[in-house]
């Protein structure tokens, strides 16, 4: 299985996110490869934002050698599964993927948990690193929630 999480800049909720749900894939036994992307491109080639790195390694997880990238068009055709991490940034998904986006594939990434139906996971940019905190708690009950959901598939 291959997942693309994608946020506006690529270093603060994508790249965690890619982190915990390639850390818990990992240690499930499953085959997935797990990626990010970022709508705007401001930060691309950057590493992610230093709370974010500081965050999951304070939980085991090591996002340091991770880059910034642009989402473009060709990765709807190149992911299995495709997760915003807010609504404006499925915005920005549609008019750059344009007749290539796909419903079926691309998804909130909150979805994903009972409580997150229709809910952006909030962007800690502005903020104190306890955002990051909220961040990384919201962003792994959402992974545990796609590794049940489709690791299961995975293995079979």
């Amino acid at each position: 299985m291959k997942i693309l999480v994608v946020c506006l800049g690529n270093i603060c909720r994508s790249p965690l996110a890619e982190g915990i749900l390639q850390d818990l894939a990992d240690k499930a036994g499953l085959l997935w490869n797990i990626d990010s992307a970022g709508t705007n491109g401001i930060h691309t080639g950057e590493a992610p934002h230093r709370y974010s790195i500081k965050v999951a390694a304070e939980n085991g997880i090591d996002i340091s050698r991770q880059r910034s990238r642009l989402f473009i068009k060709e990765d709807v055709d190149r992911f299995d599964l495709i997760y915003a991490m807010a609504a404006d940034v499925m915005d920005e998904m549609k008019a750059i993927a344009g007749d290539a986006y796909d419903h079926k594939k691309i998804r909130l990434f909150l979805e994903e948990s009972e409580a997150g139906k229709n809910r952006d996971v909030p962007d800690p940019w502005y903020g104190p690193e306890d955002g990051y905190q909220e961040v990384f708690a919201l962003i792994r009950g959402a992974s545990e929630k796609i590794i049940d959901r489709y690791g299961i598939t995975a293995v079979q």
